[in-house]
């Protein structure tokens, strides 16, 4: 076991592990840690505790102080100058005709570079770019592209729950959505009811997905022949999963009827379930299999 400390220099981002070096860090403060990036300045969102070794990446660095209110002045300052240097970039991908969307600028603590993370629809020459903005800075420059979904998670923004979008709020990393997770949710599968803000597949499908599995798991399937503990023998015409309950069409002296009945009311054998093979139009297959394809992990870096 190896004691760390878990830091992170941007809302939402990455956490990353650095050595306490015998220092008395708790959550919530602010350190200075040196990273590939150089000096940076980082809150401490997980405070002292014991990890496997595994868990590290090698070598572990060390905090090199608690940050002072110097350090935090400095932070602040920097902080405006991405403001200003915001404005400017905007000016110089303008004057140079460039079809790039700048989305947010960030300067490293000790002010040796200053990225510049922008979209585009495909690769932006912007060689002239970069030296135009090294002649106003005096420091190193680095424009990253990134895609759609970390623009969002820079921007933030509200979700269609009326909730700020949890990217923005909470979530580290984007893991991978598939259809068949709005399926096992039996969500519309029309493209913009299970979009997010971004036009990828809502994040929130896989927070989700393990919840939905198990109460899957425990239902029969539409279709499928049950017992009920009333000494009926019908056939499933409809599963409420989350309220865990079935409606069965069942005979009752001769006539037909659909009754309503908790899982743990029938009786029946639990097999693999197939997966429904959904009525779509072919713009809405395309659409979901487009949302899909781009539905993968994140290339922002922190």
């Amino acid at each position: 076991m190896i004691k760390v400390i878990g830091v992170r220099f941007r809302k939402a981002g990455k956490i990353y592990f650095f050595s306490p070096a015998g220092k008395d860090i708790k959550q919530g403060q602010h350190v200075i840690v040196e990273t590939a990036r150089g000096v940076e300045y980082g809150s401490v969102v997980l405070g002292i505790r014991e990890v496997e070794e595994e868990q590290v990446i090698q070598p572990l660095k060390e905090v090199i102080r608690i940050a002072t209110e110097k350090d935090d002045a400095v932070n602040a300052e920097n902080r405006e100058k991405e403001k200003k240097a915001f404005e400017i970039c905007l000016e110089k991908i303008k004057k140079h005709g460039l079809e790039m969307k700048l989305i947010d600028t960030e300067y490293t603590f000790d002010n040796n570079k200053v990225l510049f993370y922008f979209t585009a629809d495909g690769r932006i020459d912007f060689r002239e770019l970069v030296k135009d903005l090294a002649s106003v800075f005096k420091t190193r420059i680095e424009l990253r592209q990134i895609g759609v979904r970390d623009e969002t998670k820079a921007m933030g923004g509200i979700g269609i729950c009326g909730r700020p979008l949890c990217c923005h709020t909470f979530l580290s990393d984007f893991a991978p959505v598939s259809i068949k997770m709005a399926k096992d949710q039996n969500l519309s599968l029309n493209p913009s009811k299970i979009s997010g803000v971004c036009g990828r597949l809502m994040c929130c499908l896989k927070n989700e997905e393990e919840t939905y599995e198990y109460l899957n798991s425990r239902l029969p399937g539409v279709g499928d022949f049950v017992n009920t503990d009333d000494g009926l023998r019908g056939e499933v015409q409809n599963v409420s999963v989350l309220r865990q309950k079935v409606k069965v069409l069942v005979d009752v002296n001769g006539e037909k009827e659909i009754r309503e009945y908790k899982v743990e009311q029938l009786k029946f054998k639990k097999r693999k379930r197939k997966e429904q093979k959904e009525k779509m139009s072919k713009e809405d297959m395309k659409a979901l299999a487009a949302l899909e394809e781009k539905g993968g992990k994140s290339k922002f870096e922190d």
